[in-house]
């Protein structure tokens, strides 16, 4: 029975340190957004090897699509144990008045971020629960995130800037949200980035290995 014990005991640990080795972040890929029409934004993001085509629909009041100014400086508000980098140089969508906005996406994507920028008072709301991971003092000042009930949703106390996440896989995210001079935001996905296949295995099979030379020693 203690054998058993011992045995069940060291296999848990060794699949506990290989879901942990598999969960590490990577980099976050933000949208890279590349044409502006009427009621329309697409860019893409390059995941890895694996392209994504990213569209915006809805009313927006400016995009930023090749240069000018950059709104995520300072990053602070957008770095956290998850996000190991803000979103890059200038590329960003306004939103002014209010209404409903989808993001679509090529392909499936999992636990999608938005990065927002100054969103004072406004009041968005999401089809599913949302997470921020970060807030702080950015371009526009200073807020806080107020959380609905649900968490579907919140007030911007002040001048939000952050990063909030949105559990789960997604072929796209539709949110509405209320008017104000405007508000900014870009989406982008982490880059988990799971061990090695081989090297998963050898780790598995050492800590087998161990097993069968204790289990021998034991009843020698």
């Amino acid at each position: 029975m203690k054998m058993k014990k011992l045995l069940f005991g060291t296999v848990l640990f060794l699949i506990l340190i290989l879901s942990v080795s598999a969960a590490q972040a990577g980099t976050v890929y933000w949208t890279d957004w590349a044409a502006s029409g009427p009621g329309t934004v697409t860019g893409t993001m390059n995941i890895g090897s694996e392209t994504v085509d990213v569209t915006f629909s809805g009313a927006y009041s400016f995009a930023q699509t090749s240069g000018g100014t950059n709104y995520w400086n300072p990053a602070t508000p957008y770095l956290s144990a998850t996000v190991e980098n803000a979103p890059p140089a200038s590329d960003i969508i306004a939103l002014s008045s209010s209404g409903s906005v989808t993001i679509t996406f090529s392909q499936s994507v999992t636990n999608p971020l938005l990065a927002l920028v100054s969103w004072n008072g406004n009041r968005p709301r999401f089809e599913n629960e949302i997470e921020f991971l970060s807030y702080g003092r950015g371009y526009w000042g200073n807020g806080t995130p107020v959380m609905d009930s649900d968490k579907k949703g919140f007030y911007g106390s002040g001048e939000v800037h952050g990063v909030l996440q949105m559990a789960g896989t997604y072929d796209s995210i539709t949110f509405t949200h209320t008017s104000e001079g405007w508000h900014g935001l870009t989406v982008g996905v982490v880059d988990v980035a799971p061990v090695p296949l081989p090297a998963a295995l050898w780790l598995f099979g050492s800590g087998l290995a161990g097993l069968v030379g204790l289990r021998r020693k034991l009843f020698r």
